[in-house]
């Protein structure tokens, strides 16, 4: 299996998870350009596009809300690049969260 994401999914590659059922999991990403840096990931290998087609993206914003709320109470912003430009580095869909600092140029 080549698709990192689905390697962690199946428990094959290493990650902190903080949510999974069995078709959800969400882990800390290794990127950490600010202090909450989460990846919500469908254990089905699915496009960034299938996945906002999908019913499956309603639970994961329930999910990454409830995850957000808890982890980034002062703000967090729910994310998805869609393509190289836009800086999607996998082609597993996948949805960010980020918080637990202010994200804005505006004080």
């Amino acid at each position: 299996m080549e698709c990192v994401f689905c390697q962690i999914a199946a428990g094959e590659s290493p990650a902190t998870l903080h949510y999974q059922d069995d078709e959800l999991i969400v882990i800390t990403n290794k990127l950490q350009w600010v202090p909450v840096m989460l990846l919500a990931i469908p254990k089905r290998h699915m496009t960034q596009g299938d996945l906002w087609q999908d019913s499956l993206l309603s639970r994961m914003g329930e999910v990454l809300i409830d995850l957000g709320s808890k982890l980034a109470p002062g703000g967090f912003r729910l994310l998805s690049n869609f393509g190289r430009d836009a800086m999607q580095s996998q082609e597993h869909g996948h949805v960010h969260l980020i918080g637990g600092m202010h994200l804005g140029p505006y004080a």
